[in-house]
């Protein structure tokens, strides 16, 4: 299987970067859960501090979007399930400088161009018997805008998590997520460990595909 984790970080200049809050702690999470089922884990990362040590997860480090896309492109044809759960940044600088950009006394404006949507594109490689699993970081119409990404990006199910929730999101060792399937139907979980909300997606996994 496939898990993507961890940010992305797009160069404005050599020191620089638009990136986000992402710590990876979901994603490696999700690896070493399903690695304790006996999956063998192909984890693509941003920038991240944590490691992992698990035996059958192999780690492949990424900087940008576009090279997150790479790697899992390079994968996705030999995997079974892929869990999309990187925060990818969405822009990324059109011209990014080679040199550092020095303080200046006027405004400093940075043309951004859309990156790659990197389950949207696997998606539409997606064959019937891959499963994939995708999440959405919300802060308004978290069912609505979760449910159209399911649909848009050709997943079978999705997890939302909402940064208006204390202790869910970014940056914590907890997570208070809804995981949504093709029926549309939300399932909502308590405020949790973020290794036991893995946990709970592995399972809700091997119910909705029967690999136990």
């Amino acid at each position: 299987m496939l898990v993507t984790a961890g940010p992305t970080h797009e160069n404005i200049d050599p020191v620089r970067f638009i990136g986000n809050h992402s710590t990876g702690k979901m994603g490696f999470a999700i690896a070493e859960a399903f690695a304790a089922e006996g999956a063998e884990v192909f984890l693509v990362s941003g920038p991240v501090s944590i490691q992992t040590s698990v035996a059958g997860i192999h780690v492949t480090g990424v900087i940008t979007a576009g090279e997150m896309y790479e790697a899992c492109r390079g994968l996705i044809d030999s995997v079974d399930i892929a869990v999309f759960n990187a925060a990818v940044s969405d822009y990324a600088p059109v011209d990014p400088s080679l040199e550092k950009v020095k303080r200046g006394k006027g405004e400093w404006n940075i043309r951004l161009k859309p990156t790659m949507d990197i389950a949207a594109e696997l998606g539409k490689l997606k064959r019937q018997a891959q499963f994939f699993v995708g999440f959405a970081l919300e802060t308004e119409n978290e069912l609505e805008h979760a449910q159209a990404k399911l649909v848009r990006k050709n997943l079978d199910l999705i997890v939302l998590n909402s940064l208006k929730v204390q202790g869910a999101g970014f940056g914590t060792d907890t997570n208070r997520v809804t995981m949504i399937d093709r029926s549309g139907n939300p399932e909502e979980y308590e405020l949790k460990p973020k290794g036991q909300v893995a946990r709970d997606l592995v399972d809700r996994v091997i119910k909705m595909t029967g690999n136990a």
